[in-house]
């Protein structure tokens, strides 16, 4: 508990969170469970981009990240692109009033390093900035955790990316490959830690027993269209990627094997929708996950996993079912390595649903040994996260953990 002679700390959350991303939500949902296990005396409230849906789920004030409330909107007409110019203005100065209100602020895992999906600049990587950028300005101890990172082509993006990591006074990532894109794009990364995504620290349900026959098969889709660089071939690549996976389904489907549709954001839901219409099947059904703990659960009860979103296949490993990753950035693949599947990995870009085929036949033969390798992969992350938040204590609240470490002593 905060003696009554200490203020208490005041920490941020920032973030695309309440948005629709479950996986943005999840590494909220981590952070939050930490704050209120290891300082239960923090003062905690958001700024992010569904308040509402924050302050719902998880019991914290919130302000929405921007003034313009059209600013994922393509904006055409001059008032839409008057308004998006006047907004960028009134969030400076938002988010520097907000910043200096806290102690601390931490941005919760996600991508935010990253531009592997089509990404603006003046969208989330300056909202970002401005948040960094506060920080250093009003002295507030801003903490980039377990985020990811990648190479960025697009000039402005980089320079607003590589800023950010700069300001910022904490940093940790959720795999190597972020790392290294990060010195790449010359920030200094020799004090900065890799640790498992914030999500394995998320409560794990219990999994189902595998079933003596071939049981039900988890195919976690996702609105893809490739990623920053590709946006002249977007609909190419995303007819192609459904194409493949409708055909997968279907192969799956005519082997009788019961097939369960994810989805990690509310914009795949068309793909969804879609597979569902082209199959026409009573063994192809539709999940409502909301949440990460949803699928979880989802994901524990199947006998394979075949998966695109990076926190869908987060998700299956954690709860040790063998996986299958739909892989559309090195993220995955990094995270398929780590977790001792890195043969099981296929292109997003290129779904060859013969090929898939083979390698799912081929995972679901060494089924038995890969729960056991899943099994040993997921204790040493939970081990290796504890370390990621006993090192987020020592640089964020070292008041904080001093007066603990008296208080044991007395």
């Amino acid at each position: 508990m905060t003696p009554a002679n200490r203020t208490p700390v005041r920490v941020g959350v920032f973030g695309l969170l309440g948005s629709g991303n479950l996986g943005n939500d999840g590494s909220l949902e981590a952070v939050l469970g930490y704050l209120r296990a290891e300082h239960p005396g923090a003062v905690v409230d958001a700024l992010c981009g569904g308040p509402e849906v924050v302050t719902a789920r998880y019991g914290i004030p919130a302000t929405r990240l921007h003034w313009y409330r059209g600013e994922y909107r393509t904006a055409s007409r001059a008032g839409a692109i008057a308004g998006k110019g006047l907004g960028k203005l009134v969030d400076a100065v938002r988010t520097a009033a907000w910043v200096r209100r806290h102690d601390v602020v931490i941005v919760p895992g996600m991508g935010v390093l990253e531009a592997t999906l089509p990404l603006r600049p003046w969208g989330f990587p300056y909202s970002l900035f401005l948040l960094c950028a506060s920080g250093r300005l009003f002295g507030t101890r801003v903490a980039l955790v377990g985020v990811g990172a990648a190479a960025i082509g697009n000039r402005p993006t980089r320079a607003l990316v590589r800023w950010s990591a700069r300001l910022a006074g904490y940093r940790s990532y959720r795999d190597a490959l972020s790392r290294d894109a990060m010195r790449a794009m010359g920030v200094d990364t020799a004090r900065d830690k890799v640790y498992p995504d914030l999500a394995f620290a998320l409560p794990t349900p219990p999994a189902s027993a595998p079933s003596g026959s071939p049981g039900p098969v988890c195919v976690g889709v996702m609105d893809f269209h490739g990623g920053n660089d590709d946006r002249a071939r977007a609909e190419e690549i995303h007819r192609r990627y459904l194409d493949g996976t409708t055909r997968f389904v279907r192969a799956l489907v005519e082997d009788g094997r019961p097939v369960r549709l994810l989805t990690g954001d509310e914009c795949d839901r068309p793909v969804v929708a879609a597979i569902l219409d082209a199959v026409d099947s009573p063994l192809v059904t539709a999940a409502e996950a909301a949440s990460l703990a949803d699928l979880m659960k989802e994901t524990a009860a199947a006998d394979t996993v075949v998966a695109t979103r990076y926190h869908n296949l987060v998700c299956a490993l954690k709860v040790g079912t063998p996986t299958l990753a739909l892989s559309y950035a090195a993220k995955s693949d990094a995270l398929m390595d780590r977790m001792g599947l890195a043969a099981y990995c296929h292109p997003a870009r290129e779904v060859d649903a013969g090929q898939l085929l083979e390698q799912f036949r081929a995972l679901e033969k060494r089924s038995a040994e890969l729960r056991r390798t899943l099994t040993e992969r997921n204790l040493t992350a939970a081990r290796q996260l504890e370390d990621q938040f006993t090192a987020l204590t020592a640089a964020l609240f070292p008041a904080a953990d001093h007066a603990h470490a008296l208080g044991e002593a007395k």
